[in-house]
């Protein structure tokens, strides 16, 4: 059994070898991941204290950038708001739709997407731990970074709100999820890698 710490060759290039190699084959992953993010913002709760809902976006996003690395999660997750942007209905139902709602109070969340996916993406394949697990969940730590550093700063100047105000109505509520949603995804993706190498 291998008990060294894999090199980028050996794991960093195993588990991020693209998965798709022919460009039709790449659009059909991207519009799949872009599906895959849609489907998890109709999970969604709004919250009444607050225009941010919960949902199972911000795992998605999480999941498709350590899959498919950050030059093709970027790319997916650009896609993905392109589709909001004309008006599919790819955003959580809460808000306006289209537009609106990409420019709206939590617009700032969906344009740290692709930043978010690309820095899970390459954190996962540049970092030096040992563990696939451990990797994955401190990419997915500083995606979520990510995430709220745009979300919070565009809700604040948005509603022109003070930093309590915006921790208590977008940061505090969502601190227990997003922990559940890293963990969740690191595990994920820990064993679709540990699979695919198999």
């Amino acid at each position: 059994m291998q008990t060294v710490l894999p090199s980028s060759t050996a794991l960093g290039h195993s588990s991020s070898r693209p998965i798709a190699s022919s460009v039709p084959r790449r659009i059909a992953v991207a519009v799949a991941a872009t599906a895959f993010v849609a489907l998890c913002a109709r999970i969604s709760v709004p919250l009444p204290f607050t225009p941010v809902p919960l949902t199972l976006q911000n795992f998605a996003v999480l999941l498709v950038g350590l899959t498919l690395g950050p030059a093709a999660g970027l790319a997916a997750m650009v896609l993905y708001l392109a589709e909001g942007a004309i008006g599919m209905p790819v955003f959580n139902p809460q808000g306006l739709g289209g537009l609106l709602q990409l420019f709206g109070p939590t617009g700032g969340y969906l344009l740290s997407y692709p930043f978010a996916a690309a820095a899970a993406g390459w954190a996962v394949r540049s970092l030096g731990f040992r563990s696939l697990y451990a990797r994955a969940a401190v990419a997915c730590t500083l995606a979520t970074i990510v995430i709220f550093a745009f979300g919070t700063t565009w809700f604040a100047q948005f509603l022109h709100l003070g930093t309590p105000a915006v921790w208590q109505m977008a940061v505090a509520p969502f601190l227990p999820g997003e922990i559940v949603k890293v963990a969740a995804a690191a595990g994920i993706y820990s064993s679709i890698s540990r699979w695919r190498r198999a």
